[in-house]
C-alpha cells in the first residue's frame, strides 16, 4: 500500500458518509472547493475509490457520494456492464493508483435492464448491434430471474434484475482478471456491489460488503 492510499473499509465509509450528506441536501466544503486544487493534481492523482456505474444522467457518482475533483476514478457504461475495456480500466486504476475499493453501482429503473426485458419479451424487435452487445451482457441476469416465465410483476422484475446484474458484474471483476484476483488476495482490494435509488438518492451497498461496525 502506498503512503497516500487508504484501506477499502475507510474508503467505503467515506462514500457512505458522502451519500448521507447528499440525501440530506448538504455538501462538504472540501468537495465544493476541490476545483481550487486542480493545479496540484496535474502530475498525479490518488482516487479513493473506483466506481463502475451506469451512464444514466441521473446517477453521477461524484455528486451522489459528495466527492470532489480527483476523489473518484469513474467508469460509466449503460447497464454498468463488464466488458474487456471496463476490466482494463479497473485494473489500470487499482494497479496504477493503489486504489483499494471498487464499487459496481447500478440504479433503480435502469433503462438497460428495461431494454433487456423488452428484448426477451419481444425477440423479433430490431436494434443496432452495438445496443445488442449491451443487452446480451445483461440478459443472463434477467433470464435467471424469469426462469422461462414472463407473467412476473414487471416492477419487481426490474428491481431484482438491477441487483442481479450488479452481482454479475461484481463477480466478473472478482473472477475475470488475474491481476484483480491477485490484488484481492494479497493487497486488500475490495469489490462491492451497490444500487442507487433514484427515488430517494440513497445508495444501498448490498453485495460483498463487510459488516458495518
Amino acid at each position: 500500500m502506498s503512503e497516500l492510499s487508504i484501506p477499502a473499509s475507510e474508503a467505503l465509509k467515506r462514500l457512505r458518509d458522502g451519500n448521507l450528506r447528499f440525501t440530506s441536501n448538504v455538501r462538504c466544503l472540501e468537495s465544493l472547493l476541490s476545483h481550487t486544487k486542480r493545479g496540484e493534481m496535474v502530475g498525479s492523482q490518488q482516487p479513493v475509490a473506483i466506481i463502475l456505474g451506469c451512464s444514466d444522467s441521473r446517477v453521477p457518482a461524484e455528486v451522489v457520494f459528495d466527492q470532489g475533483l480527483g476523489d473518484l476514478f469513474v467508469i460509466r457504461v449503460a447497464g454498468n456492464i463488464v466488458a474487456p475495456s471496463q476490466i482494463g480500466s479497473v485494473e489500470f486504476a487499482a494497479a496504477m493508483f493503489d486504489t483499494k475499493l471498487v464499487v459496481v453501482m447500478g440504479h433503480s429503473q435502469c433503462g438497460a435492464i428495461k431494454a433487456t426485458i423488452d428484448d426477451i419479451e419481444n425477440p423479433n424487435n430490431s436494434t443496432s448491434r452495438n445496443i445488442r452487445s449491451i443487452v446480451d451482457r445483461v440478459r443472463p441476469s434477467v433470464i435467471s430471474l424469469i426462469g422461462g416465465k414472463l407473467d412476473i410483476d414487471r416492477d419487481a422484475l426490474i428491481h431484482e434484475a438491477v441487483r442481479a446484474n450488479v452481482r454479475a458484474s461484481a463477480n466478473h471483476l472478482r473472477h475475470g482478471s488475474q491481476l484483480l484476483e491477485h490484488l484481492i488476495a494479497d493487497d486488500g482490494l475490495l469489490i462491492v456491489g451497490a444500487e442507487y435509488k433514484l427515488e430517494t438518492g440513497e445508495v444501498d451497498f448490498f453485495d460483498g460488503c463487510p459488516p458495518v461496525v
